[in-house]
C-alpha cells in the first residue's frame, strides 16, 4: 500500500511539473505582453511570473489558479501609470507600479482581516460581461497603433480611435508585415499543431526573425534591454500613496473579483473547498510581496488556469515549475528577449484580449433578460466613456442599483385556489381560468425580504389591491418573507390600524421564525391575537368555518391547527 501510494505521489509529481513547464510556455509570454499593456517594461512581466506565483502557491486554496498578470489588470495598471507619468519617465513608472502594487496587497490584507469575502459578489455577471468587453476594446485600440509602428497621444477610448484613423497614412510596413507574421503563424500552429507551445514558437520566431533581419533597423521598435538576474528588493514611495490610494482600491477589487471567480469556475469535485476569505490572504499577499520584488498588481488568470487544467495539474507545484521557469529566463534569456519586436507583443495582447469580448454572452442575456443587458451594455459604454478605472466604479454602482431595483420592486401575488385541491397559486385567469378566488377574502403573498427599500411600494401595491378587490378580510400569507425589518413592520401595523379603521380586518399567516421573532417583540402579536394563523391552510379553513361563504365547492381539509 505504502509503495502504490508513493508511486501515486512520484506520478502526480511529474505530471505537475510536466503541466508546469506546458503552461510557463503560455504564461511567461502573456506576462512579458501584459506588462507592457501597462506601459511598463517587460521585465516587470516575468517579476510578475515569479514571486506572485511562489506566494499563492503556499497560501492559497485553489488547487490550479494561476495568480499572475491579466489584460484587466495591465489596463487599470496603465491607467493609474498614464495618470501619475505622462511622460514616460521608466524610472517613475516603476516607482508608480510598485507602490501601486503594494498597496493593492495591503487593501486586500485589511479586506481579509475584515472578513469582506463577500465583495466578490458584488459585481453582477452581467455587469462583469459588459466591463470586460469593454476592457478588451481598451486593450485592442491600445495595441493596435503597435502594430502599425505608429504613436499617438492617449486622451480616450473614442478620440484614440479617431486618432488611429487620421494616422493610417503614417504606418510602417515592416511592422504590419511583423505583424501580420505573428497572427498568421499564431493561428497555423493553433490549427495544424494545438498540442504545440504556440505562444513559446511564436515569441521565438519573432526573436529569431529580429535578429537575423535585423528588424530595428528597418523602424521596427524592439523590447530593448532586459536587466539579467533576479529581481532587486524595491521599497515603495510613501509620497505616492495618497495619490494612489482610489486606483489601488478599484485594482484590488478587480484582482479579487477575477481571482475567486476563476478559482471557483476550475475547482474539481472532490478538492479542497474555495475559502473567498483565504482567498484574500492568498492574493493579497501576492501582491504586497510581488510589489517588493518589482511585480505589477495580479490575480487569477482564466486562460492561464485553463492551460494549467488542461495540461494537467492538479496543485500549486505547477505555479511553483512555472516560476523557476521565469527565474530561469530571466537569468539565461534575458539578451534574447532583448531584441523581441514591440508589433509581436502586441499582436499577442489582442490575441489574448479578444477573448474578453464575449458576443454570445452579450446575446444570452439579452435572451434571458432584458434588463441585464442593459447593464452588460452600460458597464461596457461606461469603460468606453470613462476610462477603466471609473468604469469599475460604474460597474459596482450599476450592480448595486440593479440589486436595490430588484428588491424595491418585490412582487405582491394575489393568490387563488387551485380547484379540487388544497394548492394555492397567483392567480392568473389567463392561464388558469378554473382558479378560485375567495369570497370577501384577499390572499396576498409578498415574495421576498421586505425592509425600509421595498415597505413603501409593498404598501402601494396592497392599497391598489384593495381598492380593486373590495375585500372584508385581508390575509397576509407570509411564506416567501424570511426578513422583517423595522420600517415594513411599521409598514404592516400602520396598514392593519387603517384597514380596520374602514371596517375591515386583516389576518397574517406563515410567518417564518424571523418574521414572528419581529412581531413578538413589538407586541403586534398581542393586537392581532386570533388574527394569526400557522399557514394559510388553517386561516382559510377558519374562514370557511367563521365566513361561511356562498360557494359551489366544499372546503379543504387543513393539515394543521390554528396557532393563537
Amino acid at each position: 500500500m505504502a509503495q502504490i501510494t508513493a508511486s501515486s505521489k512520484k506520478q502526480s509529481l511529474r505530471q505537475d511539473i510536466f503541466a508546469g513547464l506546458t503552461a510557463a510556455t503560455v504564461i511567461i509570454p502573456k506576462a512579458m505582453a501584459y506588462a507592457t499593456v501597462a506601459g511598463l517594461t517587460v521585465s516587470v512581466g516575468l517579476y510578475t511570473a515569479l514571486v506572485p506565483l511562489l506566494v499563492y502557491a503556499v497560501l492559497g486554496t485553489s488547487r490550479v489558479l494561476s495568480v499572475t498578470s491579466t489584460t484587466t489588470l495591465g489596463i487599470l495598471t496603465a491607467a493609474e501609470v498614464t495618470q501619475l507619468v505622462p511622460d514616460g519617465d521608466l524610472s517613475k513608472v516603476f516607482a508608480v507600479a510598485t507602490t501601486l502594487t503594494i498597496l493593492v496587497g495591503v487593501f486586500l490584507l485589511i479586506a481579509a482581516i475584515l472578513r469582506f469575502g463577500f465583495i466578490a459578489n458584488f459585481i453582477s455577471t452581467p455587469v462583469l460581461i459588459g466591463f470586460k468587453a469593454g476592457i478588451g476594446l481598451v486593450i485592442v485600440l491600445d495595441q493596435a497603433p503597435k502594430l502599425l509602428g505608429l504613436h499617438i497621444a492617449k486622451q480616450g477610448f473614442f478620440q484614440d480611435a479617431a486618432s488611429l484613423v487620421t494616422h493610417l497614412p503614417d504606418y510602417s510596413l515592416m511592422s504590419l508585415l511583423v505583424a501580420s507574421g505573428t497572427f498568421l503563424l499564431f493561428f497555423l500552429l493553433k490549427k495544424f499543431a494545438p498540442q504545440s507551445p504556440v505562444s513559446l514558437i511564436v515569441v521565438a520566431s519573432s526573436i529569431l526573425a529580429s535578429w537575423l533581419l535585423n528588424l530595428q533597423s528597418s523602424g521596427v521598435a524592439i523590447v530593448g534591454q532586459i536587466p539579467q538576474g533576479l529581481p532587486p528588493l524595491t521599497l515603495p514611495d510613501l509620497s505616492l500613496i495618497q495619490s494612489l490610494i482610489p486606483g489601488a482600491l478599484g485594482i484590488a477589487l478587480m484582482s479579487f473579483t477575477e481571482s475567486i471567480a476563476v478559482a471557483r469556475a476550475f475547482h474539481k469535485t472532490g478538492e479542497p473547498p474555495i475559502n473567498s476569505n483565504r482567498e484574500l490572504i492568498a492574493t493579497g499577499a501576492a501582491n504586497a510581496i510581488g510589489g517588493l520584488f518589482g511585480a505589477m498588481p495580479c490575480g487569477g488568470g482564466t486562460s492561464q488556469t485553463a492551460v494549467v487544467r488542461a495540461a494537467g495539474g492538479s496543485s500549486q507545484k505547477t505555479s511553483i515549475v512555472v516560476a523557476l521557469a521565469s527565474a530561469a529566463t530571466m537569468l539565461l534569456l534575458a539578451p534574447a528577449l532583448a531584441v523581441m519586436p514591440y508589433p509581436t507583443l502586441a499582436a499577442i495582447v489582442i490575441i489574448f484580449s479578444v477573448g474578453l469580448i464575449e458576443v454570445k454572452e452579450f446575446k444570452e442575456v439579452r435572451k434571458i433578460r432584458n434588463m441585464e443587458f442593459r447593464w452588460a451594455l452600460g458597464a461596457c459604454l461606461g469603460v468606453l466613456l470613462f476610462g477603466t478605472l471609473k468604469g469599475i466604479v460604474i460597474a459596482i454602482i450599476m450592480s448595486l442599483v440593479g440589486l436595490s431595483s430588484q428588491t424595491a420592486n418585490l412582487r405582491v401575488s394575489v393568490l387563488a385556489r387551485k380547484r379540487g385541491t388544497n394548492i394555492l397559486r397567483p392567480y392568473d385567469p389567463e392561464k388558469h381560468p378554473d382558479d378560485q378566488l375567495f369570497e370577501r377574502l384577499l390572499i396576498l403573498r409578498p415574495e421576498g425580504r421586505v425592509f425600509f427599500l421595498n415597505a413603501q411600494n409593498i404598501s402601494v401595491q396592497i392599497t391598489n389591491l384593495l381598492a380593486q378587490y373590495k375585500p372584508d378580510i385581508l390575509l397576509m400569507d407570509m411564506s416567501r418573507v424570511p426578513d422583517l425589518e423595522y420600517s415594513a413592520l411599521k409598514m404592516f401595523i400602520d396598514g392593519d390600524q387603517r384597514l380596520t379603521s374602514q371596517g375591515g380586518i386583516q389576518w397574517l399567516a406563515a410567518l417564518n421564525p424571523n418574521v414572528l421573532e419581529v412581531v413578538r417583540k413589538s407586541g403586534w402579536d398581542k393586537t392581532l391575537g386570533s388574527r394569526l394563523f400557522f399557514n394559510a391552510e388553517v386561516a382559510i379553513d377558519h374562514y370557511f368555518k367563521v365566513i361561511k361563504p356562498k360557494v359551489n365547492t366544499p372546503p379543504y381539509q387543513a393539515r394543521s391547527e390554528l396557532n393563537p
